[in-house]
């Protein structure tokens, strides 16, 4: 009983930190974010996002989004990311790292009760990986996120997501 109790006040905190904050940023250009099964991400989910890019002459940014309670272990994630741009037939691979508190223990981002929210913006450690011409072709990316740590699954992680925004 305590258990659901429990999981009804994080959806609710979840919802209401997203309709309090997407007043507060600007709308994106794409944003989709997974809940994590149960709360506790395992290695083998992987959530997939599909999106398209029709203008090469905008520049983009993209950002990871993690939602995580208070009581998540680490002070960051490592995520395995796989893109495939388009015209590509195989998908590149990166490992990066999401800092999600200083060294102090503060956590990084937003929060609201025991609900923390990240985003981090990614662009350079793509470019930095290899993956070259990032958001730069027209057509179709398909990209797959996956949690690389060592705790498997990964307890009090509730969602992992992407954000892209169009630069100004």
């Amino acid at each position: 009983m305590r258990k659901s109790v429990s999981m009804v006040r994080s959806i609710s905190l979840v919802f209401l930190i997203v309709v309090l904050f997407t007043g507060c940023m600007p709308s994106p250009y794409y944003q989709q974010a997974y809940p994590i099964p149960e709360n506790a991400w395992s290695s083998t989910f992987a959530p997939t996002f599909k999106f398209d890019i029709s203008d090469t002459a905008a520049s983009y940014k993209m950002y990871f989004l993690i939602r995580h309670t208070d009581a998540y272990p680490f002070s960051n994630i490592w995520v395995i990311v796989s893109l495939k741009q388009p015209g590509d037939s195989n998908f590149q691979k990166i490992r990066m790292e999401i800092p999600l508190a200083e060294q102090s223990g503060k956590w990084l981002g937003r929060g609201m009760g025991e609900i923390w929210e990240q985003l981090m913006p990614v662009n350079y450690q793509m470019n930095e990986g290899g993956i070259t011409g990032f958001l730069k072709k027209k057509g179709r990316y398909e990209m797959k996120m996956e949690q690389n740590m060592r705790l498997n699954p990964l307890p009090d992680v509730l969602q992992a997501g992407i954000r892209i925004e169009r630069s100004k």
